[in-house]
């Protein structure tokens, strides 16, 4: 009796363990095996107003085959836009995050630097248009990260150059 009760005992234990392990490892790979479609969005003529900056993803460690980023990214007036040449790579929760800081190359740059999150990352590869609060200052803003929420991990910084007219304030 003693030997039953202690393999029912393993068996929940293990049916218990291999489901919490099971589910923590498909939100894993979730984003991998059943990636979003392309982005395939284009900007309109209202929101095609004055190019203010641009800039190009890095990938700021090639030993790191999952945190990846490449591609262009332009800011206009009142909409960012990552280009159809943008790619990631798959994971949770990324979003897209404009920050008044320079040359951001790891998940501590960022610090408790007061960035204005632009929303979730809806692909991750394909152009992908985000809309820019009013009122907001962009040459405050040298930089665009694409981050992981989830982990608090840096995904992709792009460093911005900003348009003749527009220069980036100093921090």
């Amino acid at each position: 009796m003693r030997g039953f009760l202690r393999g029912i005992l393993i068996f929940l234990l293990g049916g218990t363990l291999g489901a919490v392990f099971g589910v923590g490892l498909g939100f894993f790979l979730f984003p991998f095996v059943f990636p979003p479609p392309p982005g395939t969005d284009q900007l309109s003529e209202a929101e095609r107003t004055r190019l203010v900056a641009t800039g190009s993803f890095l990938h700021v460690d090639p030993s790191d085959p999952i945190h990846y980023g490449r591609g262009r990214v332009s800011v206009y007036e009142r909409t960012l836009f990552l280009e159809p040449d943008f790619e990631v790579g798959p994971g949770p929760a990324f979003h897209v995050y404009l920050v008044p800081k320079e040359k951001i190359r790891s998940s501590g740059d960022l610090g408790d630097a007061m960035f204005v999150d632009l929303g979730g990352l809806r692909a991750f590869k394909g152009s992908q248009r985000y809309a820019l609060p009013a009122g907001l200052t962009l040459a405050n803003y040298p930089s665009v990260v694409i981050w992981c929420e989830r982990f608090g991990v840096l995904i992709a910084p792009a460093d911005l150059t900003f348009t003749t007219g527009t220069q980036a304030r100093p921090q």
